[in-house]
């Protein structure tokens, strides 16, 4: 009797299954997961032997037509097929000398996806198994677009914008680093984009709903930069002056169009309320979903970046000054590029390499300092009881050369994980970078390293450099949280990228949206700032001089 009943169990849910509607999002979530799959898994795909592009768009027709789950999962089982014959070969033995790190790998769907029929995972299943194979070894530089050109997109073709999600979803499904730590999981960011896709109607709507999508990688590396006219383009028109968002007000931190800054009485400590009526607070709530940052400091630079830009020559810029809020109406201007000189009258200073404070300590600007000046400022400062390492800015390569002189001996100081394409979405652990060398002569005095969030990537990789010195302490801010070289991704009308090579510190502490962490925290405040203080430079020369 009960296997009676179990059979007619089984026939229902069979019948239920056959039955069951999908959504159009359904099918096209399965549909993205399995082309990528095949994409990269596939032998004869991954081996360039078809237009992969072309199958996905001739495909989508029939995923459009499939209404019940038994049809949908027939249409990809007959796909499969049609591409020829998956060889067995022998099982797959990993390399005894790899370790791999497999906080991004999730192949589950291939068996647990309730859309799917038994047939079409065990295919997949097998796919895994007898998966393409090649020696090929990827770090900074590989292509992304191996077997793929996403360069003509169709704006109101609904399966070309599709393909277009597909390709950059299963790219960073696959490829990028930090998939794990993503605040969203990156599933459920494909389920909510794809009806925005649908929606999108012409090009500006498609470009927001792909900049909201890369914004999901939760990464300070990611930008979105559009070469045609359009709401997103790289602004003409800017405020004279950097500022930074401290609080609920931005606050002007240095003058870059001095005779701009002049007319309308703007200086260093200048604060920002209000910009066309709108709240620091308000703006950064309308802008927050458009910039991907590993962190809140580095999302609000990036929303300060586009505050300060527009197209309108005209601007109602809100003041506190004295205590009154006081409105002006400032005329804005291009002063960027072949018009730089016309407005920098005397607002760019000359900023010192290295230079000697006082009480016998080096200062260096690290995003001045160049290798072939390093010779000199190890002569300079050689002898001095501690160096200040300034580095709220872009180093330029030094970090070799400075190591050199500070350690004692060779240290490793990053490792990182690479992509492996014989098993894409796997990681490879790399024995990383070392720095300094066999050194008695190495500096005998304290280091010490300034940072904030300007300091991204190879600032952050410096200071994990610096830091192997033994005598080395960081003072400031949270840096960006975005360390690795950076895959670039250019299209015909915009470009966009993301941290390409994952990046550890030799015991496999993060770096990635968590920074390089202070030893001693410092940030600048308003009243300091218009005091024309260096809170942080200040707060190194203290703990140089008393130890606390």
């Amino acid at each position: 009797m009960q296997k009676i009943t179990l059979l007619i169990l089984l026939v229902i849910s069979q019948i239920i299954y056959a039955q069951t509607k999908l959504t159009e999002t359904e099918k096209l979530v399965g549909t993205c997961k399995v082309w990528g799959f095949l994409k990269y898994y596939h032998p004869k795909v991954a081996n360039g032997d078809f237009n992969w592009d072309n199958q996905l768009l001739e495909v989508l027709p029939k995923i459009e037509q499939a209404k019940t789950k038994k049809e949908f999962s027939l249409v990809l089982e007959n796909w499969i097929d049609s591409l020829g014959e998956v060889k067995e070969i022998v099982p797959i033995t990993p390399p005894k000398d790899v370790e791999y790190f497999d906080k991004n790998f999730d192949l589950s769907w291939i068996d647990s996806n309730k859309l799917f029929s038994k047939k079409l995972s065990i295919k997949l299943k097998f796919i895994e198994d007898n998966r393409f194979q090649t020696n090929e070894e990827i770090g900074p530089g590989y292509n992304p677009f191996k077997n793929g050109n996403y360069f003509d997109l169709k704006y109101d073709n609904k399966n070309s914008k599709i393909l277009w999600m597909c390709m950059y979803w299963n790219l960073v499904e696959y490829f990028f680093p930090y998939k794990y730590l993503m605040d969203q999981k990156w599933d459920v960011t494909l389920e909510k984009t794809i009806p925005l896709v649908l929606e999108s109607k012409n090009e500006d709507d498609f470009y927001t709903v792909i900049r909201k999508m890369a914004v999901k990688l939760d990464d300070s590396h990611v930008e979105f930069a559009i070469y045609k006219q359009g709401r997103f383009e790289d602004d003409k028109r800017y405020f004279p002056a950097s500022c930074k968002i401290i609080g609920d007000k931005m606050v002007v931190m240095e003058i870059l169009g001095d005779s701009l800054a002049q007319a309308d009485g703007i200086k260093i400590g200048s604060v920002i309320t209000k910009v066309n009526d709108k709240t620091i607070k308000e703006l950064i709530t309308e802008y927050r979903d458009l910039y991907s940052a590993s962190n809140e400091p580095v999302l609000l630079d990036k929303v300060v970046r586009k505050i300060l830009s527009g197209y309108s020559d005209n601007v109602n810029v809100e003041f506190f000054e004295e205590g009154k809020y006081i409105t002006k109406s400032m005329t804005w201007f291009n002063y960027h590029d072949s018009h730089r000189n016309e407005f920098m009258k005397g607002a760019t200073k000359k900023k010192d390499k290295f230079k000697l404070l006082d009480n016998n300590i080096g200062y260096v600007n690290m995003g001045v300092i160049k290798v072939k000046h390093v010779p000199d400022m190890i002569e300079a400062l050689k002898s001095t009881k501690a160096i200040i390492f300034d580095m709220r800015n872009y180093p330029n390569g030094t970090y070799e050369e400075i190591a050199n002189f500070l350690n004692a001996h060779e240290e490793n100081f990053a490792i990182y994980t690479y992509p492996d394409f014989s098993y894409p979405g796997r990681f490879k652990w790399t024995e990383g970078t070392n720095c300094g060398s066999e050194n008695k002569d190495n500096y005998k005095g304290k280091i010490i390293v300034l940072l904030n969030e300007d300091s991204m990537s190879q600032a952050e990789w410096t200071a994990m450099c610096f830091q192997t010195a033994g005598n080395t302490t960081i003072i400031g801010s949270q840096t960006a949280g975005a360390d690795g070289n950076v895959t670039e991704l250019d299209f015909k009308e915009f470009h966009t990228r993301y941290s390409g090579v994952g990046v550890y510190y030799p015991d496999k502490r993060e770096t990635q949206r968590i920074g390089i962490v202070p030893d001693i925290e410092v940030k600048p405040t308003i009243e300091g700032i218009q005091k024309g203080k260096d809170e942080v430079l200040d707060r190194a020369i203290k703990f140089i001089e008393t130890g606390v």
